[in-house]
């Protein structure tokens, strides 16, 4: 049961996922300036649904690794989610790059690291 509360915790502080993050802030928001903090608000959100996911997975983890009396299961996910992180930050600079350092670049770089953390979510939370 208070692996179910933790995901509704995190569900409700992740919210609905739409495919672009820049276009949900577009809804709202005509700037360049209001979307860019729009999606420093959306960032901070995601980044707070990841760390209540990975709390969970982590828990998980160590209940596995109790059961099987085997150290495996908490190890391999924080290494996954080291490389993960690494990941993440590689892609969405490449994203970046692709803008020309134009000046939607961070909104790109920002959209991107949103969406990535949303899909990890899902992964994390599609484990339990």
């Amino acid at each position: 049961m208070r692996h179910l509360v933790g995901a509704m915790t995190a569900a409700s502080v992740f919210g609905p996922a739409v495919a672009d993050p820049s276009l949900e802030c577009s809804v709202q928001f005509s700037s360049q300036v209001e979307i860019g903090q729009c999606l420093i608000d959306a960032e901070t959100h995601s980044e707070a649904a990841l760390d209540i996911a990975m709390d969970i997975a982590r828990e998980n983890a160590a209940d596995l690794d109790e059961v099987t009396r085997r150290d495996v299961a908490l190890p391999a996910l924080e290494a996954s989610h080291t490389a993960w992180l690494a990941f993440r930050e590689a892609e969405c600079d490449y994203a970046g790059a692709l803008s020309g350092g134009g000046s939607g670049t961070g909104i790109t770089i920002r959209s991107c690291r949103i969406e990535k953390t949303r899909t990890r979510i899902t992964d994390l939370m599609g484990r339990l």
